[in-house]
C-alpha cells in the first residue's frame, strides 16, 4: 500500500486511492458482517449438542441476541468469535446481534450493506434501535428506510424509526417519551481519574435543588477562604463539594442507627516496592502520585488500612479445594482483572479456577489458580476453552476451534502461526 501511495504524485491520484480504499474497507466490513450471520447460524440453539446438558448448572444455554423472530444462538459462541474480533465477550455479542438483527428482521438494509451502498457503522445504528420492536415494526423500519438510509441524516432515521415504535409498541413509546422527559442526573466520572487524583463531575438538576446547592457550597468555599490560604475560589468549592459529602454520610438516617454513627472514607494502603514514586488506584486502574495517596490518609475523616508487603515472587499451597482470602488476594493484586482474552472484570469479583482442574489431582496453589468471571469460567468448565499457565501473569488460550491468544499484564494479543 504504501508503494501505491508513493506513485500518487497528484492531488487527483491522492483521491482515487482514497476512494480505492475506501472500497477495499467498505467491502472487508460487509464480509465481516457476513460472518457473523454465518457463524451465529452455524451456533444456533439446533448446535447443542446434548439438550439434556443445557439442565446441567452452568452449563450452555441458548441466547437471544437480536430482536422477536430473529433465531437463537448456543450462549458460548459468543465468547470464541467475540476473542476472533479482538472484543470483550460483551462487545462481541452487541456485534453479533446487530448482524443477526439486519440478516433476518431488516433484510433490505443488510442487502444495501452487502452491495456496498450502506457503511456497516450506520447499519448497526438502525439496528441498535429496532432490536426492542416487534416484528412488524422491525418490518415497516426496513421498508421505509432501507431505500434512503445511505443518503439521510441519523435524526431522520431516528424519526422513522420512532414512528414504527408508536405505530406498533404504543405502550414502550409513551414510557419512552417519560423517560426522556425525566432529563435530571448527576454523574462522577470515578473512571477517569487523572494522574493527581482529580475527577469530572456533571449533572443537570432542578433549579429549586440546584440553587440549594450552590448556596450550600458557596457556604463552603467562603468558610475554607477563612482558613485555607492559598487555594482559588473554584479549588475551594471543589472540597466544599466533598464536605458536603461527608457530613451527609455522618447523617442518622436510620432510626435504628448509633446517633454517633459515622462512615469514614476508607483507605486501603497495599505497600510495594518500587523504584517509582507513583500508586495505583485499584478499582479505576489509574495512576496517581503518592503524595495524593498521603494527602487523603491525612484526612482526619479517613480509615486508613495498611496491607502488609506481599511477596508475589513467593507461592502458596494449600491442600483444600476451596481457595482461601490470602491466596484469592495474590490473585487479585497480580491478575487485576479475569485473565480470559480481552475481559477487564476486576479480578476481586472473579471465581477463581484451577488450571488443572482439582478432580485431575490439580493443587490449590499459586500457580493453579487464576481469576476468571463467571461466564468465562463457566465457558472453560464446560466447553474446549484452555489455558497454559507460563508463568505468574501469562496465559497461552486456545479456543474450541484452535485459536491461540496470549493475555498477560499488558492485555491480549493473538501470536502469529
Amino acid at each position: 500500500m504504501a508503494r501505491d501511495l508513493d506513485n500518487c504524485d497528484t492531488a487527483t491520484a491522492v483521491l482515487a486511492f482514497v476512494r480505492a480504499r475506501r472500497t477495499v474497507q467498505l467491502q472487508a466490513e460487509a464480509d465481516q458482517l457476513a460472518a457473523a450471520v454465518t457463524w451465529a447460524g452455524m451456533h444456533s440453539t439446533g448446535s447443542l449438542s446434548d439438550a439434556a446438558a443445557v439442565w446441567i448448572p452452568g452449563c450452555e444455554d441458548e441466547m437471544a441476541i437480536a430482536g422477536p423472530g430473529a433465531p437463537l444462538i448456543a450462549e458460548f459462541s459468543v465468547l470464541e468469535f467475540s476473542a476472533a474480533l479482538g472484543l470483550s465477550s460483551d462487545s462481541g455479542r452487541i456485534y453479533l446481534g446487530h448482524a443477526v438483527e439486519l440478516a433476518h428482521r431488516l433484510p433490505r438494509v443488510y442487502e444495501r450493506v452487502q452491495s456496498l451502498d450502506l457503511p456497516v457503522w450506520k447499519a448497526r445504528r438502525i439496528a441498535a434501535e429496532t432490536i426492542d420492536l416487534p416484528l412488524d415494526g422491525a418490518e415497516f423500519v426496513d421498508l421505509h428506510v432501507a431505500a434512503t438510509a445511505h443518503k439521510i441524516s441519523i435524526a431522520q432515521l431516528d424519526r422513522t424509526i420512532e414512528e414504527a415504535r408508536v405505530r406498533f409498541d404504543p405502550e414502550t413509546a409513551a414510557q419512552r417519551a417519560r423517560d426522556a422527559a425525566e432529563v435530571r442526573h448527576f454523574d462522577i466520572e470515578t473512571q477517569q481519574v487523572s494522574y493527581d487524583g482529580h475527577v469530572e463531575v456533571r449533572g443537570t438538576l432542578d433549579l429549586v435543588d440546584a440553587l440549594d446547592l450552590e448556596d450550600a457550597v458557596a457556604r463552603g468555599a467562603t468558610h475554607l477562604g477563612t482558613i485555607a490560604d492559598g487555594l482559588s475560589l473554584d479549588a475551594r468549592r471543589s472540597i466544599a463539594v466533598g464536605d458536603l459529602a461527608r457530613r451527609q454520610l455522618t447523617l442518622d438516617l436510620n432510626a435504628e442507627a448509633e446517633p454517633d454513627r459515622k462512615r469514614p472514607r476508607q483507605v486501603v494502603v497495599h505497600v510495594h516496592l518500587a523504584d517509582a514514586a507513583i500508586a495505583r488506584v485499584e478499582n479505576t486502574r489509574t495512576l496517581i502520585s503518592v503524595e495524593q495517596v498521603r494527602s487523603w490518609c491525612q484526612s482526619g475523616d479517613s480509615q486508613v488500612v495498611i496491607k502488609p508487603v506481599i511477596d508475589l515472587a513467593g507461592h502458596v499451597h494449600v491442600d483444600a479445594y476451596e481457595v482461601p482470602d490470602r491466596l484469592k488476594e495474590r490473585q487479585a493484586l497480580l491478575q487485576h482483572s479475569c485473565v480470559f482474552p480481552w475481559c477487564r472484570r476486576r479480578a476481586r469479583s472473579c471465581d477463581h479456577d484451577h488450571s488443572d482442574p482439582a478432580s485431575n489431582g490439580g493443587a490449590t496453589c499459586d500457580c493453579n489458580i487464576a481469576p476468571l468471571c463467571r461466564r468465562h469460567h463457566r465457558a472453560k468448565t464446560h466447553t474446549r476453552w484452555r489455558y497454559d499457565k507460563v508463568d505468574d501473569t501469562t496465559f497461552i488460550w486456545r479456543s474450541p476451534n484452535g485459536l491461540i491468544f496470549r493475555r498477560d499484564h499488558t492485555g491480549t494479543t493473538t501470536p502469529q502461526p
